[in-house]
């Protein structure tokens, strides 16, 4: 689904970091959600190589990213140590600066990478996330109903991986079924990937370590920024949709103003998965404030 954009391996730290790349014109980093890959952009990432330098990669512990070791306090699946990863990507691209479209867990490193190297991020536009640390501050019932894989994952090793780990499938189906919109927006070809991605030795582990350092490390990173009164300095795009369970039980663009100077946004009319949802609404966004940001350049 993706052979237009050329295959690059970087390794980082003894990660190897998967990505492709594609188009011409400023460059674009894409971040993926859970529990998929850089495949989840396969309806948007085209057009987008038309206008862009489109660069998309796995994280680490998804995708055919490599599956690092779980330490003690979580720190090689902390979103800091995905945000390097993200730079060296671009780095080994040719890049020192770009855009971010990121969505999900993807949309949790690019807040992380605007922070720790806010001269590297030019805009974020960020698909259906509200700040970490303000969703597990102000949980409801209602959102751990919704979201009840954020407090399985986070339960001490082994258990989350063995559960996983004995139907990589199933488990796939029902995270990402158990939404608005079920199974129906998924093509058959990127939902196997999604599967072959879940089933590779390690995944278990490694994603439920990127739910324990959200839970963990990820949360000491967020309190020091608010504590030192930090916020993102780059204009900030949030999309959430409608269907979903983030803008139905945050104020997103209230909690984003909290941690970012310059912010908008709105809810489409979709789910959770906006990207293989509502593509033509996300394509028409991301162009117009891309765009708007190379006029301001």
């Amino acid at each position: 689904m993706l052979d237009f954009f050329s295959p690059l391996t970087v390794e980082r730290a003894g990660v190897q970091l998967h990505s492709r790349v594609g188009g011409e014109g400023p460059p674009l980093l894409l971040l993926h959600g859970h529990p998929q890959s850089m495949v989840m952009w396969h309806r948007v990432a085209p057009a987008l190589a038309q206008t862009h330098r489109v660069v998309l990669m796995d994280l680490r512990g998804y995708g055919d990213s490599s599956r690092p070791a779980a330490d003690a306090n979580h720190a090689n699946h902390s979103k800091r140590e995905m945000a390097l990863d993200a730079l060296a990507v671009m780095k080994a691209h040719g890049f020192e600066r770009f855009d971010v479209l990121a969505h999900d867990r993807g949309a949790r490193v690019a807040h992380r990478l605007a922070a720790d190297a806010p001269d590297a991020v030019n805009r974020l536009l960020l698909l259906d996330i509200a700040p970490t640390l303000a969703m597990y501050e102000n949980t409801s019932e209602a959102f751990a109903r919704a979201y009840w894989h954020w407090f399985f994952m986070i339960q001490p090793a082994p258990l989350p991986e063995a559960l996983i780990e004995s139907n990589p499938a199933r488990y796939v189906r029902s995270v990402m079924g158990g939404r608005h919109a079920g199974l129906a927006p998924f093509t058959p070809e990127a939902l196997a990937e999604y599967e072959r991605c879940a089933a590779l030795p390690g995944t278990a582990q490694s994603i439920a370590e990127d739910y324990r350092a959200s839970a963990a490390l990820d949360l000491e990173h967020d309190r020091a920024d608010v504590a030192a009164g930090r916020q993102l300095q780059q204009p900030l795009r949030v999309l959430w949709g409608q269907h979903g369970a983030v803008g139905r039980c945050f104020d997103v663009l209230a909690l984003w103003r909290e941690r970012a100077a310059q912010v908008t946004g709105r809810a489409i009319d979709c789910g959770h998965y906006l990207a293989e949802e509502a593509p033509e609404q996300v394509l028409a966004e991301a162009q117009a404030f891309f765009t708007d940001s190379l006029s301001d350049s």
